[in-house]
């Protein structure tokens, strides 16, 4: 005798439809009831945080760390507007930004002024310090800044002081430690990091003077022999508060005192951040 099986087969494939129905639906709402952590920030910080955000998320499921990038002005006029708004306190009418994280502690000075970020909420978390670097092949290297006075035979890669920052606080460093005149007519000047590393890879200079992450960016070619201390030459400091309408300032503060962590900071360090106010992970020299 045959049987028709067709009436089980509809029966299973409506099953598995109703299943696939199922699970999309809590997948959507799982979506839905994820919470967005809102950073606007400045783009030269796009590596550090990008890695803050996935290490809060890992300890936090049901938050989602967004990051908006815009260069320092442009970021001040987007706070701006949106603060002043009549059509109420969102980030280009999709939600609310959280923190302001932009490139040095300038603009968050500024944003306080302007009560654009809550009193209070400042938290520096990381520093860039001046390192001096040479190719990874070099055997005999100098193991100070001190040291570039003492070798007249050493020429030094560095970043033009008068049309880069790396430049200007290149200059500083050397002046606060007193061998800028010594070392004048050594210098070869470069228009940005990545220069820097090609004249001492090319043989152009025997060493280099970089900012940290800049230097942890190209370890595979270079090594870093010398770390600059913050008592000799300020260092850029990064610092990050919490936005006047943000939703959420339970939440806000958690990630704020995250950033300042032994995790957080663990994490900054292998990516060339010194801790702000403290040591480096690298090591100081003079």
């Amino acid at each position: 005798m045959k049987h028709d099986h067709s009436g089980d087969i509809a029966a299973k494939a409506n099953r598995v439809l109703c299943c696939v129905v199922m699970l999309v639906g809590s997948i959507a709402s799982s979506a839905l009831a994820l919470e967005q952590l809102v950073i606007a920030a400045s783009p030269s910080l796009a590596s550090p945080l990008t890695a803050l955000g996935r290490l809060f998320e890992s300890s936090h499921r049901n938050v989602r760390v967004r990051l908006y990038f815009d260069s320092g002005l442009d970021l001040r006029r987007t706070i701006a507007g949106m603060e002043n708004s009549t059509q109420g306190k969102y980030f280009i009418g999709s939600g609310p930004i959280h923190l302001i994280a932009p490139g040095g502690d300038e603009l968050i000075t500024r944003l306080e002024q302007k009560y654009y970020v809550l009193p209070g909420t400042r938290r520096p978390y990381a520093e860039e310090r001046l390192v001096m670097v040479v190719p990874e092949s070099l055997v005999e290297a100098p193991a100070s800044f001190d040291a570039l006075a003492k070798d007249s035979s050493l020429r030094i890669a560095v970043g033009d002081p008068d049309l880069t920052v790396l430049g200007q606080k290149t200059k500083d460093l050397l002046v606060a430690l007193g061998i800028w005149e010594q070392v004048q007519g050594r210098l070869d000047k470069a228009s940005d990091p990545r220069s820097v590393v090609d004249h001492i890879l090319n043989g152009q200079a025997n060493a280099g003077i970089l900012l940290g992450p800049d230097a942890v960016m190209e370890s595979q070619r270079i090594r870093i022999v010398a770390v600059s201390r913050r008592e000799v030459v300020m260092p850029i400091v990064h610092s990050m508060a919490m936005e006047r309408f943000c939703p959420n300032r339970a939440l806000c503060t958690e990630f704020l005192d995250f950033i300042r962590s032994p995790d957080a900071q663990a994490a900054l360090n292998r990516l060339g951040y010194a801790s702000a106010g403290s040591g480096s992970s690298l090591g100081d020299n003079p």
